[in-house]
C-alpha cells in the first residue's frame, strides 16, 4: 500500500516576492470594507489637532490606521488597548488594516482620548452613508434604553450619611493610633534616651489618613453637587413664576404673588449657589442630568451617594438588580435597525429622553421620522405634546400590561394620556406599537451580545458619550457592509 501523499506545508519558507495584502483575506471582508469607508470619512477635526502639535520629532500614525484600528476592534469585540495592539502582531485582519505597522498600545489609548469627541461627528457621517445606501427611511422611529455598566463598581459608592460616619470612625481610629504611637514614643525615650529617630508612619495610620481624605474629598464634591442642583431647582421656579407674572391672562393679584414667590426663590438660590463670574458658563446640552438629592437649604440628602471611581456614573436598576451604570439611549430607523440617534446620561429614568433624542434624529438627517414609538418609561404629557408640536405620529405606551386577567380600576387620567390609550388601543395604533420590540430592541442585542460591549471602557460622562458614538457608529457600519453583501 502506497504512502499518503500531502498538500505543500511549508511555514517557514521565505517568499521570493513580497505577498499582497490584498490576498491575505477574502474578497469580502470586512476590513476591507472598513478601509474603504475609513478612506472617505472627513477627519479633518482629527488632522487639525494633530497639525497643532510640535512638528519636531517622530512622525505620528497616520490618523486613517489608527481609527481603522479602532473601529474594526469594537465591530469585533476587541475594546482594549493592549488586546488591540496585541492583534497588529497576532491577527491577519488587523495586520491589514494597520500596514503591518505596530503602533504601542498607550498610542491606541491616546488617541481614542485625545480625539474622543470627532466621534460624534463621525457616528453622523456613517449615518449619512447609512441613508444615501437606502438602509433609513425616517417612516417610523422607536426610542429605546440600557443600562450599560459603568467602569466602576458599586461598592465603592458610598451614601452621604456613611460618609460622615466612616469620617468620623475613621478620625477616631487615627487619633488612637497617633496616642499609642506617642505612648510607644515615650516609653523608648524612657528606655533607649531622647533623640532616637522618628520612625515613618505605620501602614494602617497612613491608608486610615488617604482614606479620611477621599472621602472628605467625595463629600466636599457632593455637597457641591447638591448646592448647584437645589439653586438650579430654585431657579427654575422662579423662571415659572416669572413668566406667569407676564401673563396678561392671569389676575392681577395672581401676577403679584408670581412676581414675590419667584423673588424669593431667586434670593434663595443667590444664598445656597451665589453666582460666580468665574464659573464656566452652563453647557447647552439639553440632555436630561441626574440632580444630587437635597435638603431644602441645599445639603446633601443623608442617602445622596458618590462613586470613588467615577464620579459621574450612578446606581441603576436593571433586570432586577443595582448596578453602577449610565443609561445609554438610541433611536432606531425601521427600514434595517440602523441607529439614527445615540446619547448617554446618568439620568435612570427614560421619560426625560424622548423630545431631545427626537430632536438628534432632525439635527442629523434634517426631518423629523413620521411615526415613532416608545415603551411605558418614556411617556409624559409633555412628551405626548412635544411629539404632536414636532409633527410627529406618536405611540407611546401610558401603562404596562399588568400579568393577570383580574380587571382592575383604573385610576383617573389626563386627557392626553386617555387619547394616547385610545390611540394605542386602536387595530392601526396596536399594529403600529407591536413593531416596537423588533425595531429598537435587536439593535442592543447586537451590541451586547454580537459585538461584545458590555461595559464602557471610559470613565466620565463626556468620555463615556463619545465611546457610545463609535459603538453606535460601528453598529451602524455593520449594517451597511451586510447590506453590501446581501445585494452582491
Amino acid at each position: 500500500m502506497g504512502t499518503k501523499s500531502y498538500r505543500p506545508w511549508t511555514p517557514r519558507q521565505a517568499y521570493l516576492l513580497p505577498p499582497s495584502p490584498t490576498e491575505w483575506l477574502p474578497e469580502n471582508h470586512l476590513a476591507y470594507f472598513i478601509l474603504d469607508v475609513v478612506e472617505r470619512l472627513d477627519l479633518s477635526p482629527i488632522e487639525a489637532a494633530i497639525a497643532e502639535k510640535d512638528p519636531r520629532g517622530e512622525r505620528p500614525y497616520s490618523p486613517r490606521m489608527l481609527l481603522a484600528v479602532l473601529i474594526y476592534g469594537y465591530c469585533v469585540g476587541v475594546f482594549s488597548s493592549r488586546k488591540l495592539a496585541r492583534a497588529t502582531y497576532e491577527d491577519v485582519a488587523f495586520r491589514v488594516l494597520c500596514g503591518s505597522t505596530h503602533p504601542h498600545f498607550t498610542t491606541v489609548n491616546h488617541f481614542r482620548l485625545q480625539h474622543r469627541e470627532a466621534f460624534a461627528g463621525l457616528f453622523v457621517q456613517v449615518l449619512r452613508l447609512c441613508r444615501r445606501a437606502g438602509l433609513v427611511k425616517l417612516g417610523h422611529v422607536s426610542i429605546d434604553g440600557t443600562k450599560i455598566l459603568a467602569n466602576a463598581s458599586k461598592h465603592k459608592a458610598m451614601s452621604y450619611d456613611r460618609m460622615q460616619e466612616e469620617e468620623a470612625r475613621l478620625r477616631a481610629e487615627i487619633n488612637e493610633l497617633l496616642a499609642n504611637a506617642d505612648a510607644a514614643d515615650r516609653a523608648d525615650d524612657e528606655r533607649y534616651g531622647v533623640g532616637v529617630a522618628d520612625e515613618d508612619l505605620p501602614a494602617e495610620l497612613a491608608r486610615r489618613e488617604a482614606r479620611v481624605a477621599r472621602i472628605e474629598q467625595a463629600m466636599v464634591a457632593l455637597e457641591k453637587e447638591a448646592s448647584e442642583a437645589r439653586a438650579t431647582e430654585l431657579r427654575e421656579q422662579a423662571a415659572g413664576q416669572r413668566a406667569k407674572e407676564q401673563d396678561s391672562s392671569v389676575d392681577e393679584a395672581e401676577r403679584r404673588r408670581a412676581a414675590t414667590r419667584a423673588a424669593k426663590s431667586e434670593a434663595n438660590a443667590d444664598q445656597i449657589d451665589p453666582p460666580d463670574d468665574d464659573d464656566p458658563p452652563a453647557s447647552a446640552d439639553d440632555l436630561p442630568h441626574h440632580r444630587v438629592p437635597t435638603d431644602r437649604d441645599g445639603t446633601p440628602d443623608p442617602k445622596a451617594q458618590r462613586n470613588f471611581t467615577d464620579a459621574d456614573s450612578r446606581i441603576m436598576v436593571r433586570d432586577g438588580g443595582f448596578v453602577q451604570a449610565y443609561n445609554a439611549q438610541i433611536a432606531v430607523d425601521a427600514k434595517a435597525q440602523v441607529i439614527v440617534a445615540q446619547a448617554v446620561t446618568n439620568q435612570p429614568p427614560d421619560a426625560e429622553h424622548l423630545l431631545p433624542m427626537l430632536d438628534r434624529v432632525e439635527e442629523a438627517l434634517g426631518r423629523m421620522p413620521k411615526k415613532l414609538s416608545a415603551d411605558a418609561g418614556y411617556y409624559s404629557d409633555t412628551n405626548a405634546a412635544g411629539c404632536e408640536a414636532r409633527k410627529v405620529d406618536g405611540y407611546v405606551a401610558v401603562a404596562r400590561t399588568p400579568h393577570s386577567r383580574t380587571p382592575k380600576p383604573q385610576p383617573v387620567v389626563s386627557a392626553t394620556r386617555a387619547a394616547m390609550r385610545e390611540k394605542l388601543q386602536s387595530p392601526d395604533g396596536h399594529a403600529v406599537y407591536a413593531r416596537r420590540k423588533v425595531i429598537a430592541e435587536p439593535p442592543f442585542g447586537q451590541i451586547k451580545a454580537a459585538q461584545g460591549f458590555r461595559r464602557f471602557l471610559l470613565r466620565g460622562l463626556a468620555k463615556v458619550r463619545c465611546e457610545w458614538a463609535l459603538v453606535c457608529s460601528t453598529h451602524n457600519l455593520l449594517k451597511l457592509y451586510r447590506a453590501g453583501l446581501a445585494a452582491t
